[in-house]
């Protein structure tokens, strides 16, 4: 078994751009175990002052809006007619019970992932709040130092995944079919709050249209969930497969981003997301001592079992549970 690189290793491949260091230093980031997640918080301290400069678009939309293939025509264009450097961190649904993935973005990406200055990393969500992989901050601090001027993060659009993706992103774009049925059914007032912009996709041939019909209806939908306090996120019309539009759509995201810096909201956003990144690694790491302390899990063991013996309640069995960590964390301390 090969040796592990270490974080300075990592960071030297990492800011010189090779795509096995930048692989590597993700799934050392997605590690649980101890000694991978200690060379991870020293890598990213070397990355961190390297950070900061990428476009960061989240990108989630309702069931068959097609949103890898729009990433597949969007950062196709953004590599070859702008000069982008592109990540894209796919986030793929994960089996509760097996932590299986089926981690198929990249076979809907096939023209973006055949470029030279794109990197694709799909991730298994696993049973992470939202749908957002656990070390997605971390994999975009990782290809943000490695020089990617635009990162993609694709949600698994179920739950409260928008939610978790607009906490890390700078522009969170909402795509919408006008071939679903009903242009308005299935989209939560809370995720037209979250959007910056929002393109109905698809709108080409006999769905050009409804597409139209569409945007006009979510226009007016945004006016009523907005208010005062926020200007409504730009809704456009774009089609993945002719190409049609998706000028227009980064142009919004780009002059979104411009608004936000030159107003001084990007710099408040960013501290924002870190304050919420802080009390994410620190939720994640008590969890993971919760889970792997032998003292403690010998007490959860025990008090399920009364649970489905009937001999305790729910309530009290967490009360063990929390009783038992909290001496084993002033044990450790001393």
């Amino acid at each position: 078994m090969s040796k592990a690189p270490t974080a300075p290793e990592l960071a030297d491949g990492v800011l010189a751009g090779s795509r096995a260091h930048i692989a590597r230093s993700i799934t050392m980031v997605e590690s649980k175990k101890p000694a991978h997640r200690e060379i991870a918080h020293e890598l990213l301290r070397l990355l961190a002052p390297h950070t900061g400069g990428a476009v960061r678009v989240g990108i989630s939309g309702v069931p068959g809006a097609g949103k890898s293939t729009f990433i597949n025509a969007m950062g196709s264009r953004l590599v070859t007619e702008h000069g982008y450097k592109l990540a894209v961190l796919a986030v793929d649904p994960s089996s509760s019970r097996t932590g299986g993935s089926i981690l198929g973005d990249r076979t809907r990406m096939g023209e973006l992932a055949m470029l030279d200055n794109t990197f694709i990393r799909p991730s298994p969500s696993g049973n992470h709040l939202g749908g957002v992989a656990r070390a997605t901050r971390e994999a975009m601090v990782i290809c943000e130092a490695a020089g990617y001027g635009a990162v993609f993060v694709e949600t698994v659009g179920v739950g409260q995944s928008e939610i978790a993706v607009s906490e890390m992103v700078d522009t969170f774009l909402m795509l919408h079919a006008a071939n679903t049925g009903d242009s308005l059914q299935g989209i939560k007032r809370g995720i037209l709050e979250l959007a910056d912009v929002i393109a109905v996709n698809k709108a080409d041939g006999a769905n050009a249209a409804p597409a139209r019909v569409a945007a006009r209806e979510l226009r007016m939908a945004l006016k009523l969930v907005a208010g005062e306090s926020r200007i409504p996120a730009e809704v456009l019309t774009c089609s993945s497969t002719t190409g049609e539009g998706l000028d227009e759509v980064w142009k919004a995201i780009v002059e979104h981003r411009q608004m936000l810096e030159d107003s001084g909201s990007l710099v408040a956003r960013r501290r924002r997301q870190q304050r919420q990144w802080l009390w994410s690694l620190v939720r994640n790491e008590v969890l993971t001592l919760l889970e792997n302390d032998p003292e403690v899990k010998a007490v959860a063991d025990r008090v399920e079992d009364e649970l489905d013996g009937e001999s305790t309640n729910a309530m009290d069995a967490a009360n063990a549970i929390l009783s038992a960590f909290a001496d084993r964390a002033v044990l450790l301390k001393a």
